[in-house]
């Protein structure tokens, strides 16, 4: 397989890049100043306008890249050096503060890219969807592809809708998220099923600390916490935070404090219906929602949230509690 370097012109949308909100003194926490983040969220107009993620510092956004609008943001994480490694549907790109490209994978024809995740700081996993669809472990420096792990798919054909996020273990191991078959499964380094659990349209998981693993819910609008027996011992479905339902849930995180950040995506609604869902929503253990993100001035829906002051170094997977 050849990794292909290109240069691409981004563009910035039109949005306001102030901290100008809405009226959300009635919010759960304090807005844009609760934490300093890094957001990505897919789809942004329905593709009509270039997809654009942000950086959020003291209250205000104080960092934006954008690219194509028939491209998606899906995967972001924000490196220990600054550099900024991402997804975007037709391949997969890191750039320095500067917005310069360091490192850039263009997918093959009928492929896509929703998986873009550091092993380190010298190599990358992607998750190629496709016919086959292919988990990839690439060497930045030389291209070269370090492990390639042929995945089952439902439909072989259906490449957008096989998986989005898949991470890996502090074990070695791969969580994959199935999204169109409908489970979680952990495979060994040489691809080997080893444990599985039943997921409606899981989008995203993350082996805690604990053992357990954090499942996120795309149509089926639920964050769930299963043990290794595959028991779930925690979870938040549609209709039980009041107030702020849960539509397409996409990357979900357990945060040092033991909270939990919920990315709430809202293409599953009509555009109208947008500035009425809470983007990114954090709950404590009990469930108590202690910040609630709803800032359509300046966002789009959200699909990945990296909270910045979160303790660890990013691509050596402490971000994963």
């Amino acid at each position: 397989m050849k990794i292909q370097y290109w240069c691409v012109c981004f563009f910035v949308l039109a949005w306001p890049l102030t901290a100008q909100t809405s009226d959300t003194s009635s919010l759960p926490g304090n807005g844009l100043s609760q934490h300093p983040f890094l957001y990505c969220g897919e789809w942004q107009q329905r593709g009509k306008s270039d997809q654009t993620m942000y950086v959020v510092r003291a209250g205000k956004v104080v960092w934006t890249y954008s690219i194509p609008g028939k491209e998606e943001l899906g995967d972001c994480t924000m490196l220990s050096n600054g550099n900024i490694l991402f997804s975007r549907r037709f391949g997969a790109s890191e750039i320095t503060p500067d917005k310069k490209i360091v490192w850039n994978y263009v997918a093959p024809p009928n492929t896509e890219i929703h998986t873009t995740y550091p092993m380190g700081k010298d190599r990358v996993l992607i998750m190629q969807n496709g016919n086959p669809a292919k988990l990839l472990v690439i060497v930045k420096a030389t291209g070269a592809i370090e492990k390639e792990l042929v995945l089952p798919t439902r439909v072989p054909t259906g490449y957008h809708g096989q998986f989005r996020h898949v991470r890996p273990t502090k074990a070695g191991t791969f969580l994959v998220a199935h999204l169109d078959l409908g489970k979680v499964v952990e495979y060994t380094p040489d691809g080997k099923e080893i444990w599985s659990v039943p997921a409606p349209s899981a989008w995203a998981a993350v082996r805690l600390k604990n053992g357990n693993t954090l499942i996120s819910g795309n149509q089926h609008g639920y964050v769930r916490e299963v043990n290794p027996k595959g028991e779930t011992v925690w979870e938040i479905n549609k209709d039980d935070l009041p107030g702020y339902p849960l539509y397409t849930v996409q990357e979900v995180d357990r945060l040092a404090n033991g909270n939990t950040l919920i990315n709430n995506w809202s293409g599953s609604l009509p555009l109208e219906r947008w500035p009425e869902v809470a983007q990114l929503i954090e709950v404590t253990p009990e469930k108590k929602v202690v910040w609630v993100l709803r800032d359509w001035q300046n966002f789009g829906p959200a699909s990945s949230t990296q909270i910045l002051d979160e303790p660890g170094v990013p691509e050596n997977g402490d971000l994963a509690r």
